[in-house]
């Protein structure tokens, strides 16, 4: 009979107690698992392979602000940029692809986000290797719309369902007249353009309040190109009859209307630059002589893993380490205390031949299976947790959640609980090594 088979005897002897201190080191390994892992998927959506751009421009400005607003669809704009200005982008040298970008309402059913964008925005791969698979057509008509694969199982939409926007956000209740057509649905790709309704950049322009007020459009205009005598030059009443015109329409329950491109308005652009250092150089340029700014959208998503996600993981994984301590302490004390009922047991064990070194090494092998074990199914408890709550983060989130991911860091897991168990057996080995057959078998 082998160590392992005399150690798994005793603690069936003592299945309650020996049961409760391997199930609490199984939730303290259980918990650990399901930080790294939920960790590890947060830290890819926030990091080079969730993002296909190397720089996005926006409006001066908090760079976070504008990355969590483009890439993430939270927060809210910084400003919007002129029209003007994105069609100047695309016939800059240094950039290869110029995608417009527009945020504004909301879908009257779910409260889905709205962008007006290109059909550029499709074809170019939203990820590195990663690319849109698209059930139907991408853009054909200007109230066409593709959405994403949340939006679709939330609203239970198919191709060919029709729908509206709310202006403003989710707290107005202002509905848009017009009646957009879904054209196409995207595949689930993991990232927030599944929770997105992305609808053609003339049906963004062609809805009544998406265009800038006169006023404004010509101030934010003269700022960008104060050294252009064109714009420098423009008035209002370059403008007003189109706005009469489109206020005419309006009223009659007609929006659709011309909308100058000095009017136009984009909120964001992404640039798909033609190398590295191309991005570094036109970031810089932009910074020094326009009003807006280019962000490369991987350095804030970087700080805020590491300044605040990468310190709670800190914390919860301090937490969970803390459990498995006290899981520890608690075989100690379980194998401990069990030592004066067993030293009649382990004295006969000694009359019958055994050394003292067998002695010990059977209660060390008794605290790394309690520990093991438990581990072992904690592990398996981690993963299944994760398994479970996969359909519920991706239904409230989007977020696309493997069950089956792994991290590197649970390899670690087991030979620290060995280490831990070893610790842990030692006091309890000794004592039994210690023990006096002769008084022992006496009492």
């Amino acid at each position: 009979m082998n160590l392992a088979t005399i150690a798994l005897k005793s603690i069936r002897q003592r299945m309650l107690s020996s049961s409760l201190t391997a199930l609490s080191v199984a939730l303290g390994v259980m918990l650990m698992v399901a930080v790294l892992v939920i960790h590890g998927i947060v830290a890819d959506m926030f990091n080079q392979r969730s993002i296909g751009y190397d720089l996005i421009v926006g409006a001066k400005g908090s760079p976070l602000q504008l990355v969590l607003n483009t890439v993430y669809r939270v927060s809210q704009p910084i400003d919007n940029l002129p029209y003007l200005f994105y069609l100047d982008l695309e016939k800059q040298p240094l950039v290869e692809h110029a995608i417009p970008f527009c945020l504004g309402d909301v879908t009257e059913q779910g409260g889905f986000p709205l962008v007006g964008t290109t059909n550029k925005y499709f074809e170019l791969s939203y990820a590195p290797r990663r690319t849109f698979a698209i059930k139907g057509t991408v853009f054909r008509k200007s109230l066409d719309a593709i959405i994403g694969s949340h939006v679709a199982k939330e609203n239970g939409w198919k191709i060919g369902s029709q729908f509206t926007l709310v202006h403003g956000g989710r707290d107005s209740d202002h509905v848009h007249d017009e009646k957009f057509t879904v054209a196409g649905m995207l595949a689930p790709t993991g990232t927030a353009n599944d929770k997105t309704v992305f609808i053609h950049l003339k049906g963004f322009f062609a809805i009544a309040g998406h265009e800038k007020p006169p006023e404004e459009a010509i101030e934010q205009l003269q700022k960008f190109y104060p050294d252009d005598p064109r714009i420098q030059q423009l008035e209002r009443s370059d403008f007003v009859d189109e706005e009469e015109e489109a206020d005419a329409g309006a009223h009659a329950g007609h929006h659709h209307h011309a909308l100058p491109d000095e009017l136009k308005e984009v909120t964001a652009v992404l640039l798909r630059m033609k190398n590295d250092v191309a991005a570094i150089m036109f970031a810089s340029q932009l910074e020094n002589e326009s009003p807006a700014m280019a962000v490369n959208p991987i350095l804030p998503m970087r700080r805020l893993m590491v300044d605040i996600v990468g310190n709670v993981q800190k914390v919860l994984l301090v937490l969970t380490g803390l459990i498995i301590v006290v899981s520890g302490v608690g075989i100690f004390v379980s194998i401990y205390n069990s030592m004066s009922d067993r030293r009649r047991e382990i004295a006969i064990m000694r009359a019958l031949g055994a050394s003292r070194g067998v002695v010990f090494s059977i209660i060390l092998v008794e605290s790394i299976l309690l520990c093991f074990g438990g581990g072992l199914l904690g592990v398996a408890m981690g993963h299944g947790l994760v398994f479970i709550a996969a359909p519920y983060v991706e239904l409230q989130s989007g977020i696309l959640i493997d069950p089956l991911a792994f991290e590197m860091a649970e390899l670690y897991l087991l030979p620290v609980l060995i280490a831990m168990a070893s610790l842990v057996g030692f006091v309890p080995g000794l004592t039994a090594y210690r023990t006096d057959v002769a008084r022992a078998l006496a009492d």
